[in-house]
């Protein structure tokens, strides 16, 4: 009987079989970011941490993390890493916010981009979904959440368009400079 029962630990990552919760992830991803993204976010050897309620929460390419899965809507937050790999695999323009070259320095410390600076934008993105933010070059800037419609997005002059989550590069953007 003692078998059974097993103790409890911080990190579970054995408590579900790796492969099975591995194959949860790709399929989560592949519905929120479109077919092929679960295996080129996840390629075989990813590694994952189990939140205390033993839900898949974290997934770890070696030490650096990839995503973040949400427990208010079972969807993927991405770490910049995560980001660059969706960059490199899905075309230009889907899931991107793309911005003018002069705000780009600051985005990629970390800033939010408003709409005032928002040039184009994948038609498909809804408010609320994860998105790429990248100059007109593509060169990926940033990841973050829509907080506007594509439509709104380009037609609305004031505001923050992408709540930027993780920036290319770490710099010092303050609470004030992020919010405008």
């Amino acid at each position: 009987m003692g078998g059974l029962l097993r103790p409890y630990h911080k990190s579970l990552s054995q408590a579900v079989p790796g492969r099975a919760m591995l194959q949860r992830a790709r399929i989560i991803a592949d519905y929120q970011f479109g077919r092929g993204s679960g295996d080129a976010l996840f390629p075989d050897g990813t590694s994952y941490r189990l939140s205390r309620t033993r839900r898949l929460r974290f997934l770890f390419s070696g030490e650096e993390r990839i995503a973040t899965l949400r427990a208010s809507d079972g969807l993927f937050t991405l770490s910049f890493l995560g980001a660059s790999v969706l960059h490199d695999h899905i075309p230009f323009p889907k899931l991107r916010a793309v911005v003018s070259k002069e705000v780009s320095p600051f985005i990629a410390k970390g800033g939010n981009a408003f709409a005032r600076h928002v040039v184009d934008v994948d038609p498909e993105i809804r408010a609320g979904d994860e998105v790429l933010v990248v100059d007109e070059d593509d060169a990926l800037l940033a990841t973050g959440k829509a907080v506007l419609s594509p439509q709104e997005m380009l037609q609305i002059r004031m505001g923050v368009a992408v709540s930027v989550r993780s920036g290319a590069m770490k710099g010092d953007i303050t609470e004030s400079q992020r919010s405008g």
